[in-house]
C-alpha cells in the first residue's frame, strides 16, 4: 500500500464499533447486572457522605471501594465484554488493574489520604465530580437517546468509576499520591471523550471536562477557598 493511500483514512475508519454495538454494551452489562446496580449506587452514595465527613478511616474505606470497582470494572466489562469486539481494551484491563493496586497502595502507606479542607476549590470540585459520576453520569445515557437501560454506573462502568476517582485525586493530599491516581483515570476519560466524539455521541464533552476539573483543582493553590 502506498504511503499516498495512508491519507484516504479518517479516525472514524479506525473505530472497531457502531454507535448501536457501543449502546448495546451497556444495555447486555446491566441486563447480565441487574440489580447491582442499586448495591452500585448504595455504595457509591456512602462513600459520598464519608468524603463529606472524613476520617483516616472514612478515606481508606472509601479508595478500598473504589478499588475493588476498578478490578471489578476490569474484568466484567473491560475483559469479558469489550475486548471481544475491541482489541484495545485487552491492554485496557490490565491498566485498570494496576490503578485498582495504586488506590490501595496509596491509601494503605504510611500517612495514608487526607482531604483538603472544607471551602477549597480543590474539596468543591473533588465532591462535584464525585457527585456528578454517582447521580448525573447515568441519566446521561437518557439525554443521550439511550435510555435508563444503557446507563453507566458507579463502580460497574469505566467512565463514571473513571470521573469519581477523578474527583477523589482532585481533593487528596499529599499532592504526589493524588498526581499518581489522577492519571488513569485522566487517560481513559481522554480515550472514551475521542471515541464517544467519533461515534458522534452528544456527551463526548463530559469526561474531557472531568480532566479538566480535576487538573485545574490540583494546579488551584491549596489555600484560595470557593466564595
Amino acid at each position: 500500500m502506498g504511503s499516498g493511500a495512508w491519507s484516504t483514512y479518517r479516525l472514524e475508519d479506525l473505530l472497531m464499533i457502531s454507535p448501536r454495538v457501543y449502546a448495546r454494551l451497556f444495555e447486555l452489562h446491566n441486563q447480565e447486572l441487574w440489580p447491582v446496580q442499586l448495591l452500585a449506587l448504595t455504595l457509591g452514595g456512602l462513600a459520598l457522605i464519608v468524603l463529606l465527613r472524613p476520617s483516616l478511616g472514612g478515606i481508606r474505606l472509601v479508595v478500598a471501594l473504589l478499588a475493588v470497582a476498578w478490578a471489578f470494572v476490569a474484568w466484567s466489562f473491560l475483559w469479558q465484554r469489550y475486548a471481544p469486539i475491541h482489541w484495545g481494551m485487552a491492554y485496557a484491563a490490565p491498566l485498570f488493574g494496576l490503578q485498582a493496586m495504586l488506590l490501595i497502595t496509596s491509601g494503605t502507606c504510611r500517612g495514608g489520604l487526607r482531604l483538603s479542607r472544607h471551602g477549597s476549590v480543590r474539596h468543591g470540585f473533588g465532591m462535584g465530580l464525585f457527585a456528578y459520576a454517582l447521580f448525573l453520569h447515568p441519566l446521561a445515557a437518557v439525554a443521550t437517546g439511550r435510555g435508563l437501560m444503557g446507563a453507566e454506573v458507579i463502580g460497574l462502568t469505566p467512565d463514571p468509576l473513571a470521573i469519581a476517582t477523578l474527583g477523589l485525586a482532585a481533593m487528596v493530599e499529599p499532592a504526589r499520591r493524588a498526581w499518581v491516581l489522577l492519571i488513569m483515570p485522566a487517560l481513559w476519560c481522554l480515550q472514551s471523550g475521542l471515541t464517544l466524539h467519533l461515534l458522534g455521541e452528544q456527551g463526548a464533552w463530559l469526561p474531557l471536562l472531568a480532566v479538566a476539573a480535576a487538573i485545574a483543582a490540583r494546579w488551584w493553590p491549596a489555600r484560595v477557598a470557593v466564595n
